[in-house]
């Protein structure tokens, strides 16, 4: 019975170990959340090559923290130990495997807690990206459309008197601001720029996410808008968002994905807030 309650407690510290090396992860966690929208083929034809975005250049790759480096293999070790002296605790007699156990289990317990005190100092230290631009108070994206009118349309679904260009320009601005938002957890930013239901959303990824740092740079980035459709009160665009990113200081990765944003024009001053955002690729 005792190295049934021994082995559980083991269970559990491995358990919190792994939990705490999960990584962070870019705005969204590169997966579809929050409203989603059926595309017809043609919007979801591979776009033209993506432009580079208009952001400083790259700071030069760091080498990845060694907390993050060393904690798989130090935790692993100190589980290894710990399963060993349990299964010769139960072949030698219960002294020798007891006391392994126990050593293996504080052993674990210490790493645990020594690379968590060692994430979160390096977390304070590093400067991420974007954590000095100022909130501009400015509404996010476009919020000068208004027109409710269906007869003036365009042949694409977007209303003849759409700022488009104006609008996508904000819009990739407003992707750029939210990866780096995200990389702080700057819930205070992120909620500016979002329905409350796509905030919550997000708050949750960012509470399950660990103490390691996630740093997001945007290579490339080129916006397409596909359609403004109209539900009730409320107008959505969908913003076919496409590029390059790389995160903490890895190999670049290419994006496909559609935000979906939306604004109420019963009210005059509303603003774009993001909704949905679904994957392509």
């Amino acid at each position: 019975m005792t190295r049934y309650l021994l082995f559980l407690v083991f269970v559990f510290s491995c358990f919190a170990l792994f939990v705490t090396s999960a990584e962070a992860k870019r705005f969204g966690g590169g997966s579809s959340i929050g409203k989603q929208r059926t595309l017809s083929p043609q919007q979801t034809a591979t776009p033209p090559s993506a432009k580079p975005a208009p952001t400083a250049p790259a700071a030069a790759p760091q080498p990845a923290p060694a907390g993050n480096r060393w904690l798989g293999p130090l935790a692993g070790l100190a589980i290894g130990a710990g399963l060993g002296a349990l299964f010769a605790g139960g072949l030698g007699g219960m002294g020798g495997g007891l006391s392994g156990i126990l050593l293996a289990v504080v052993a674990g317990l210490a790493v645990l807690f020594v690379f968590s005190l060692f994430r979160r100092k390096q977390q304070s230290a590093m400067s991420y990206a974007g954590s000095g631009a100022p909130s501009s108070g400015q509404p996010n994206f476009m919020p000068t459309y208004t027109t409710v009118s269906p007869s003036s349309t365009s042949p694409g679904n977007i209303p003849a008197d759409f700022p488009i260009e104006a609008f996508l320009r904000s819009a990739k601005t407003s992707f750029i601001r939210l990866q780096a938002a995200n990389d702080r957890k700057d819930l205070d930013d992120i909620r500016e720029y979002t329905t409350p239901e796509m905030f919550a959303e997000i708050s949750m990824q960012l509470r399950e996410r660990d103490n390691s740092p996630q740093k997001t740079d945007v290579i490339l980035i080129d916006a397409r808008l596909l359609e403004v459709a109209h539900e009730n009160e409320l107008a959505i665009a969908s913003v076919r968002m496409t590029g390059q990113l790389r995160e903490n200081n890895g190999t670049p990765d290419n994006f496909d994905e559609v935000w979906h944003v939306q604004k109420n024009l019963q009210d005059a001053n509303a603003v774009w807030l993001l909704c949905g955002i679904q994957q392509l690729a």
